[in-house]
């Protein structure tokens, strides 16, 4: 059995790192310590004084080791990488920890690219960032298209210079084609060193260089390439007064941090100000596992946000004076090769900036809060349809099923998918009809599932054979409830079927009234009746709505499909393609028809029929 009053008193003077861990040997914390012996005897003395995270800690913990290190600052960076390892329960965990984006300008590159990498690399080229909005990035490269235009193909230059025809974007000016060989190589840098500077913020120095470009060019009466220069001055203009500055006078790089905190929930919200500008923003989720402690949270959340990240600037504002923030200033700086400063201004600009970041992190923990209701309130909503409709468990995946046809003809099926109350649209699957044309409602709804039913379970099968992976299945898991749009006799139909499959899965049919909108749901006993008010209703009525869409959507696509290929057909205009569509309800009745047959249909003459029969039998040979 661990003593503790033994280890509390061999414990070193020595900085470094002590893990916990609970009765079953799992880590439940880990901490860094300037002084070991100092620093974990506080857990084990005047319990009072702890905070209510420490004493359910200390509760838990079983039995403690320590890791010596030769300074307080490989302490950090060791318990940064168990942290990061074991994510221990009563450790400040970061939620949201990702690799941001950045735009790599390659301009030690003969022909420079714009690329976008997740990692910056001392190779020479220029690199901007990071975004943390991938929103952010893509308006970034849209604004760099639509006033520089460079090339977004995959050639190669020199290699693919005069290679083939310019490509569309040359045709609708969205690209000056170096591939054309009318841009030379200075030609095509410069506008490159043009992107930088926009990417730098250097806005003033960047219209005076297409100034002047606009100004030389008009007096050479190259018009087309004066007016490019006066409107990319027109777009930068506009770009810099939406920019929002910080501060206009020193522009330095900087990130601001701020906390809003909730029980075991926090926000830590950081701004990125790059050349006095704020470039971007991001909201990162905490769990504090029952700290309560501004300054502690920030503390971690810094060590934990900087750990990875390529770029460091050289100030980090905080909304809390953070602890060891000399140690944490020594290993950051360390990393980057240059020094950084962690401090939280009082008074000025720099506290009104901390102030307004702290007002964004309490907006993303109120959203979050929202959220959550909302989920809440979705659960609910499940609970009840499962108290409703006497189900075992909650429906959290509940696929619905509808059929789309005119006249019988062209029948297809949709499959709409909703999980825990939301749409899964990615999830939606259309059906053709394959084994029959007339207007059979009942055997197309039988056809539909019982394909869905078959392709998961061959899926199941490739799976177990290890031909497929669980994420690559389309047609997996199973629904927990089935929703059909029909009445009784769907719900007869399909029962028969889901026994010969020998599924067991709970279904219903959505009926309509008269005016065609969502009255409630019918099952083997009968209608169910539900409250047009209530939240189940409401849900039932948007799936409904969400399958009918699905395969009526289908339906135009195949339809207008089909229209379009009669309409390739000489002397078939549009009477006659609505009269052979009325005579014979679909194409495949078209294509088995002869010519006399076809000249049944209202407006149709022997030239004509003799086409559409020429047509078809024509591509049946090909």
């Amino acid at each position: 059995m661990f003593d503790f009053e033994e280890e509390l008193k061999n414990l070193p003077d020595d900085p470094g790192v002590y893990i916990m861990h609970d009765k079953d040997g799992k880590i439940i914390y880990v901490g860094k310590a300037k002084v070991l012996k100092n620093r974990v005897r506080q857990y084990f003395q005047n319990s009072a004084n702890h905070t209510p995270k420490v004493k359910a800690m200390v509760a838990n913990a079983a039995w403690f080791e320590y890791i010596v290190t030769d300074s307080e600052t490989e302490a950090l960076a060791l318990e940064c990488n168990l942290i990061k390892r074991h994510r221990p329960k009563y450790n400040i965990l970061l939620k949201d920890d990702k690799h941001y984006p950045y735009l790599k300008v390659t301009m030690n590159e003969p022909y420079p690219r714009i690329l976008k990498v997740r990692k910056t690399e001392r190779d020479g080229a220029k690199y901007y960032g990071p975004y943390v909005s991938g929103i952010t990035l893509k308006n970034t490269l849209d604004i760099i298209q639509r006033i520089f235009k460079p090339p977004r193909c995959r050639r190669k230059f020199p290699d693919d210079i005069k290679k083939g025809r310019p490509c569309l974007n040359y045709h609708i000016n969205n690209c000056f084609a170096p591939c054309t060989g009318k841009v030379t190589r200075e030609e095509y840098r410069d506008v490159f060193l043009e992107i930088c500077r926009f990417l730098d913020g250097e806005h003033k120095e960047l219209i005076k260089s297409l100034e002047a470009q606009m100004r030389e060019a008009a007096m050479n009466l190259e018009y087309e390439k004066a007016a490019s220069a006066r409107d990319k001055i027109a777009a930068v203009k506009e770009i810099a007064e939406n920019q929002k500055i910080i501060n206009a006078n020193h522009q330095e790089d900087r990130d601001a941090v701020a906390v809003a905190r909730d029980e075991n929930i926090a926000f830590c919200e950081i701004f990125f100000i790059r050349g006095g500008k704020v470039l971007g923003r991001e909201s990162c989720r905490v769990d504090t596992g029952g700290e309560t402690d501004g300054a502690r949270i920030i503390t971690d959340f810094i060590k934990q946000f900087y750990e990875d990240r390529d770029f460091v600037p050289p100030e980090i504002l905080t909304e809390y004076e953070i602890e060891d923030a000399e140690a944490i200033e020594e290993w950051l700086g360390a990393r980057i090769g240059r020094r950084v400063r962690i401090h939280s201004p009082k008074r000025g600009e720099k506290a009104g900036l901390i102030k307004m970041v702290k007002k964004n992190a309490e907006i993303a923990l109120t959203n979050h809060k929202i959220k959550v209701m909302k989920e809440r309130e979705k659960n609910t909503v499940l609970e009840s349809m499962r108290t409703l409709l006497k189900l075992e468990d909650i429906p959290a995946r509940i696929e619905a099923y509808d059929i789309s046809n005119i006249q019988g003809s062209d029948n297809v099926g949709g499959m709409a998918v909703f999980e825990n109350g939301k749409p899964a649209k990615r999830k939606y699957r259309i059906f053709k009809i394959k084994t029959f044309e007339d207007a059979d409602d009942y055997a197309a709804m039988r056809e539909v599932i019982y394909r869905r039913f078959r392709h998961g379970m061959e899926e199941e099968e490739a799976i177990e054979r290890g031909e497929m992976s669980e994420k690559d299945a389309k047609f997996l898991p199973y629904p927990d409830l089935i929703l059909l749009d029909g009445g009784k006799g769907h719900v007869n139909t399909i029962s028969e079927l889901m026994e010969m499959l020998d599924n067991d899965t709970p279904l219903f049919g959505m009926v309509k009234n008269d005016r065609h909108r969502t009255r409630g749901l019918v099952g083997k006993d009968g209608e169910i009746e539900i409250g047009a008010s209530s939240p189940v209703f409401k849900l039932i009525t948007h799936i409904q709505d969400e399958v009918h869409d699905t395969a009526i959507s289908y339906h135009r696509k195949l339809r207008s499909k089909i229209e379009s290929e009669l309409d390739e057909i000489p002397q078939i205009g549009e009477k006659r393609r609505k009269s052979l569509l009325t005579e014979f309800s679909s194409v495949d009745k078209i294509k088995e028809a002869d010519i006399n047959a076809l000249m049944k249909a209202d407006g149709m003459t022997y030239a004509a029929a003799e086409n559409v029969y020429n047509y078809f039998h024509k591509k049946q040979e090909q």
